[in-house]
């Protein structure tokens, strides 16, 4: 790092990051791309599912070239009990074509590539490099510092993850609470691509998405997914913290405890772990948002709370992409008026505003707060359990007709009826 003066700083080479820096540096811009990790992707854990046609936008047709594992053409949600699991599962051919909807990729591999497409358009890549403060000229953001060393630039964008401790020091918001994060716990289980394709029912390239409520959390606000790779499983959970340190169970065991439900170990079997670890993960959606823009700065990413989670689906890096896109926009309008202040660079948050972004954030604002609800956990996959049970099950006695076995369900599982609509209700309107 030296004292001289660049166009645009960005923290944190993750998709983010990666997005905003390629498209800076088409601009002719000239753009550092910091990273604490070796390489891109180098601190990033197992994989997940990319909503790719934002990407398309950026680079038509990329999965031509990216390291893209499998097209998600299968998606599946279950509930799971101790013992038993219901599954809602939906397969099209509509998600095999292109363009495509989505596909699982692994970080690691991705995101490398795609520091190496902002690399090739002109941005400069510095790994290995842990920024530790900002650095000012008054109230406006001038550079960033590492040690001894300072580099200085007209913008810095922080794209430093969910625990962003630049938005933090830029003063754009306090310390996260707990109940405003999750863990996210997770593993990519090696298993040969010919026995993945049988036991997921899969053809050629194409993947299965699984999000997974129940047991799976032991009763904690969460759930679990499962993503098919070519070669590999990404498996996980996404626990809320502030639910976890209020139950004192540990993270570890209850991944444990899930790897070995009935329904998952089927799933896993015979494969071997290759890759285990945690980290934070943004989760109350807007209600985390922090002020995105000051003097000299941008905030985006994870960095800027940009998750979704409503029980059909885990979003994060189609929100990212889009929030660099925006990023790009108000820089280089601020680049053109040679204007850096916080007036300039709200034209960010109009970006955002105008956006899928910021509406499917609203659209789905009330999801962190309805998957909170106890009866995700325990009542409703038991309910679906033991209503299905009794549908098939045949024992020469006179069979009850649906109605019936409804109803005696939601008695035995406590559940009133009241609280059935309403969360009916409720969920009609978060999901």
């Amino acid at each position: 790092m030296s004292g001289d003066k660049l166009d645009v700083i960005v923290v944190g080479a993750g998709v983010a990051g990666c997005t905003a820096a390629l498209l800076l540096a088409r601009q002719g811009l000239e753009v550092a791309l910091i990273e604490r990790g070796p390489s891109p992707g180098s601190k990033n854990l197992s994989g997940g599912v990319l909503y790719g046609r934002v990407l398309h936008q950026v680079i038509p047709n990329f999965w031509e070239e990216a390291p893209v594992e499998r097209w998600i053409t299968n998606n599946v949600v279950a509930f799971l009990t101790d013992e038993d699991s219901f599954l809602l599962d939906h397969k099209t051919q509509a998600f095999n074509q292109s363009p495509y909807n989505a596909v699982s990729v692994l970080r690691s591999k991705f995101d490398r590539w795609l520091g190496e497409q902002a690399e090739a358009a002109g941005a400069i890549l510095v790994p290995g490099i842990k920024v530790e403060r900002l650095l000012r000229d008054g109230e406006r953001i001038v550079g960033i510092a590492a040690g001894e060393d300072e580099m200085f630039a007209d913008l810095v964008i922080a794209a430093d993850g969910a625990n962003s401790f630049l938005a933090q020091e830029a003063g754009l918001r306090p310390q996260i609470p707990q109940e405003h994060v999750a863990v996210g716990i997770k593993a990519v289980i090696a298993l040969p691509q010919s026995v993945i394709e049988n036991r997921f029912r899969l053809d050629g390239n194409e993947g299965s998405a699984f999000n997974i409520v129940g047991s799976a959390t032991q009763g904690i606000a969460g759930g679990g997914f499962l993503y098919t790779n070519k070669e590999s499983l990404s498996i996980g959970l996404v626990i809320q913290l502030a639910h976890l340190i209020e139950h004192q169970k540990k993270a570890s065991e209850i991944f444990d405890q899930y790897l070995g439900h009935p329904w998952v170990a089927t799933l896993v079997k015979d494969g071997k772990v290759v890759e285990y670890g945690a980290h934070l993960v943004p989760e109350a959606g807007l209600k985390m948002m922090p002020r995105l823009f000051t003097d000299g700065m941008l905030v985006i990413g994870d960095a800027a709370g940009l998750t979704i989670n409503n029980g059909f689906w885990v979003r994060g890096m189609d929100l990212a992409i889009g929030s660099a896109m925006a990023a790009a926009e108000a820089a280089a309008q601020a680049f053109r008026n040679k204007d850096f202040s916080a007036a300039s660079l709200a034209f960010y948050r109009q970006k955002l505003e105008e956006s899928f972004v910021m509406a499917d954030l609203k659209t789905f604002s009330r999801a962190p707060h309805f998957m909170q609800n106890d009866r995700l956990y325990t009542a409703y996959p038991q309910l679906l359990s033991e209503v299905f049970r009794q549908i098939y099950q045949q024992d020469a006695l006179p069979h009850q007709p649906l109605r019936q076995i409804a109803r005696e369900a939601v008695r035995r599982g406590n559940l009133s009826i009241l609280d059935l609509l309403r969360d009916i209700w409720n969920g009609g309107r978060a999901l």
